[in-house]
């Protein structure tokens, strides 16, 4: 991932990860530094856990259907979407994760229109209830279709979930809701940030994970993915 500022037709966009480390440096300023430091660690758990990792689809691998539920139509099939254009998911955490709100508007301004242009559809997806998590979608005004994975289902099968370690549901639980009743799923699971391309047979054009949840995929690399690949 590059973190090299980019142009658009209107002005120099801030690249996503720049907006990200933004974030930390924030954090840094003014967090507690035992807390932060915990938030760090498994960050980096998650990172190291992941250098061979194993479980991740690879280019060209089938994707079987999976059942979504779209925050403002309903349940479908994902099978249903890819057949009518080739479709990009962004896994994320959930409505309320502050990087989540940085991501999410970002893609909105410089992913969605370009994969709008190209026929390429775009559905970004946490497992949090669709009832809780249609509040990102109306806090943003995000075109894009935003749906829920009941039970992690498809996000656990594409093997991009994780479990919080101990460190962080202990320094969570007392310091108000834990995961699982903001999410409404009664569980501490959540996806890692991940872009995957299907085409229109659910085969994987494209796919890149971000242990790190303040490291994300820029929209150029996704967009540059694209226009290599005959869909």
């Amino acid at each position: 991932m590059t973190a090299t500022a980019y142009a658009t037709t209107d002005a120099v966009v801030q690249p996503l990860n720049a907006r990200l480390a933004e974030l930390h440096a924030e954090r840094v300023r003014t967090w507690d530094p035992a807390v932060l430091q915990i938030n760090i660690d498994q960050r980096a758990e998650l990172v190291a856990a992941a250098s061979a990792d194993d479980r991740w689809p690879m280019v060209g691998d089938a994707i079987a259907d999976a059942e979504l539920i779209d925050v403002e139509s309903g349940a479908f099939r994902l099978q249903a979407r890819t057949a009518c254009a080739p479709t990009v998911l962004l896994f994320f955490r959930f409505a309320g994760c502050p990087a989540c709100n940085i991501a999410l508007p970002y893609y909105n301004e410089t992913l969605w229109p370009a994969l709008r242009a190209r026929g390429v559809a775009l559905i970004a997806v946490s497992p949090q209830r669709p009832d809780r998590l249609i509040e990102i979608k109306q806090r943003h005004g995000l075109d894009f279709a935003i749906a829920s994975d009941p039970e992690n289902g498809l996000g656990r099968r594409l093997g991009i979930t994780f479990t919080a370690n101990a460190a962080t549901q202990a320094q969570r639980t007392p310091n108000g809701p834990w995961i699982g009743e903001t999410t409404g799923t009664g569980t501490w699971e959540l996806p890692q940030p991940a872009v995957i391309l299907l085409d229109r047979l659910n085969i994987v054009r494209f796919f890149d994970v971000s242990p790190d949840w303040l490291v994300r995929t820029e929209a150029e690399t996704i967009i540059t993915a694209i226009d290599s690949l005959s869909l």
